[in-house]
């Protein structure tokens, strides 16, 4: 798939890790160093426009690694990039550690997802058909 990406940053497109990689890594494009303090959540600049096609979404999704050994998470994840968004991506990060986190430019702070999405059309109806399942959830299974 091809997209149309503008690039006003001064780091390398978003590019996959490894061949089988799902999600591309994003960097921050920032002008000084961002601290991030424990509870605390900022809005990361990436200097990434995109054009996607009709029909198409751009997951923001945390980075494990982040996640793991700081506990730097994206608030809204995942966070969608809408196909009719022409704006600059920006990234929600916060902090769920006890300890300050200082985001560096070119640091790569999430990963992109590019995936399919299908438009629904309501159709009303009085009840819903029967299933096993039925209207269980929240750990109807149990442990």
């Amino acid at each position: 798939m091809n997209i149309r990406i503008v690039n006003k940053s001064h780091h390398p497109l978003p590019q996959y890790q490894t061949p089988l990689s799902a999600g591309m890594d994003i960097c921050a494009n920032l002008s000084a160093p961002v601290e991030i303090k424990p509870l605390e959540r900022k809005l990361i600049p990436t200097g990434l426009y995109i054009a996607l096609p009709e029909g198409c979404e751009a997951q923001m999704r945390p980075r494990s690694g982040l996640a793991l050994k700081h506990g730097i998470t994206l608030l809204n994840t995942p966070g969608t990039v809408d196909a009719d968004y022409r704006g600059e991506i920006g990234v929600i990060l916060v902090n769920l550690s006890a300890e300050p986190f200082v985001v560096r430019d070119g640091e790569r702070i999430c990963q992109m997802v590019i995936a399919t999405h299908a438009k629904v059309e309501w159709q009303l109806e009085e009840s819903l058909d029967e299933t096993v399942r039925g209207a269980g959830g929240f750990g109807h299974t149990g442990k």
